[in-house]
């Protein structure tokens, strides 16, 4: 895959869910993978717990979402203590599964699992994560770029992808300005500790405890619970077991409670932050380095393994030889997209100043499945589109009875570009379709309606109702649809997404 005398193609740095997802999507797609990370191994805490419906595709289409699964669980009721009194309220509206939205519920996870998981399925694809190597400094020039670590170690890669955080070396190396705030007289105890006496079937809340907002969150398969304690403008806090079991105790007034078994604590000030671009030349930024978030509403580790996700394909595009080009779309599509989920969570974060209860229902936009590129770089609005999707729109799920295959998802697992034929010109034609070689394949499906009764049809759901050919991304988008010209209308397709002759590094 390489021209040129390069360590590795990609160092990524960061090992955390969004350098852990980097990695893995481009070392199935037989790109070399260096991963760094300054800390002594994986973080610990629960901190990011919500995995949104979208991010679990994701985990689908990576092979782990069955484990994320086991290792997770529902949401439970929210219990708001008001006084003796304790009110039920559902943040997250429980959804049935469906044909197009197989997980349509978010997931209660704490990070560390998330982060264990992950860097399993990576040490499972032969790249294991190296900790205690710290990124000093970044440079580059037209041919690769070179990272310079504490250790005094060098390493050449054809590209660096920092997913080092919101403190991001990476992309302070290549002086991307971080515009935004972060509200220092704001801040919040967040720790993981049993709570003796408390019931586990709620996310209990003290909205108006001593002016302050108090929760506690069970996590699934333990004894714990995530607490968050909100701190007054200047207050120091002690983050010992004892001090936090005191505060905790004097905040409630309830006797019956005991906080114990402190496995770790951290203050969190609200950071709210956009990189003003998410790439310069051969360096890249992905997750927080490149935008961070309030807490509120589970939306930052979610939008950076999407990050990570958008990113992976395009850098095997391009080190297989495709337009260099096609990495400016990924600031393009996914800059928009922290923008608006900045905004969001900032909304929702605000609601924990004066408690409602209305503040903390979440809503369909919360889960990430209405996150759509039309419009974007890669999805003109003057493309061809369907009664129900537009080129640049998330592909929905569905049943079929193909060989091997229940679900649409299992078409598109995998590293490849997936070509469905709706209709028998538009399947017949599939094998006319040419795709250059080199780089991601394209995996070419006729789709008829199931032999079961299924509610709704493929057909249905995508909207079809003459012969249709619909191309899907790697990344489960959807990048063309056509109803005539089925070869011709590729042609700007391959021009941006397919190799070359020419050979990148």
């Amino acid at each position: 895959m390489t021209s040129h005398p390069y360590d590795t193609d990609v160092l990524v740095v960061g090992a955390g869910p969004v350098g852990l997802t980097l990695a893995l999507d481009l070392t199935r797609r037989g790109v070399r993978v260096r991963l760094l990370d300054r800390a002594s191994g994986t973080f610990p805490g629960s901190r990011a717990k919500g995995i949104q419906p979208r991010t679990l595709e994701v985990f689908d289409d990576l092979g782990v979402a069955e484990e994320a699964f086991a290792a997770g669980g529902d949401y439970p009721l929210m219990g708001a203590h008001l006084g003796p009194l304790t009110f039920p309220w559902r943040m997250h509206r429980h959804q049935p599964p469906t044909s197009p939205t197989p997980y349509p519920n978010v997931l209660l996870l704490p990070q560390s699992r998330t982060t264990a998981i992950l860097r399993r399925a990576l040490d499972r694809a032969g790249v294991a994560a190296e900790f205690n190597a710290e990124v000093r400094d970044v440079a580059q020039d037209d041919l690769g770029a070179t990272a310079i670590l504490e250790s005094g170690e060098i390493i050449r890669a054809g590209y660096i992808v920092g997913a080092d955080g919101a403190a991001s070396v990476v992309r302070k190396s290549i002086n991307v300005p971080f515009e935004g705030s972060t509200d220092e007289s704001d801040r919040m105890i967040i720790a993981d500790a049993a709570i003796d006496g408390l019931s586990r079937d709620r996310w209990h809340i003290w909205p108006r405890t001593a002016g302050r907002f108090v929760g506690a969150c069970p996590l699934p398969g333990t004894t714990q619970f995530q607490l968050m304690i909100r701190l007054k403008p200047g207050e120091n806090p002690d983050l010992s077991e004892s001090a936090l079991a005191a505060q905790f105790g004097d905040l409630i007034s309830d006797k019956k409670l005991t906080l114990r078994n402190l496995t770790w604590a951290s203050v969190f000030r609200p950071n709210v932050r956009l990189a003003e671009r998410y790439r310069r030349g051969r360096v890249l930024i992905a997750g927080d380095a490149a935008h961070v978030h309030t807490p509120a509403g589970a939306q930052g580790l979610n939008t950076g393994v999407q990050d990570a996700y958008n990113l992976g394909w395009k850098l095997g595009q391009v080190l297989a030889g495709a337009p260099e080009a096609l990495l400016d779309t990924y600031e393009g599509e996914r800059r928009p997209v922290a923008a608006r989920v900045l905004g969001r969570s900032s909304e929702l974060y605000e609601g924990l100043r004066q408690p409602r209860l209305s503040m903390f229902t979440r809503g369909e936009d919360d889960r990430q499945l209405t996150i759509s590129y039309y419009g974007g770089p890669l999805a003109p609005p003057e493309r061809p589109s369907t009664r129900t999707l537009r080129v640049g729109d998330r592909a929905p799920d569905g049943q079929i009875t193909q060989a091997g295959a229940h679900r649409l998802f299992d078409l598109y697992r995998g590293p490849h570009f997936t070509l469905l034929g709706f209709g028998n010109e538009a399947a017949d034609a599939l094998t006319q379709v040419t795709w250059p070689p080199g780089g991601a394949p394209l995996a070419r499906h006729a789709i008829t309606d199931s032999a079961e009764e299924t509610d709704p049809t493929p057909a249905q759901t995508y909207g079809i109702t003459e012969d249709t050919q619909v191309l899907v991304r790697p990344d489960g988008y959807i990048a063309n649809i056509a109803t005539r010209d089925w070869d011709d209308s590729l042609a700007d397709i391959t021009r941006w997404a397919a190799p070359t002759s020419r050979v990148k590094p």
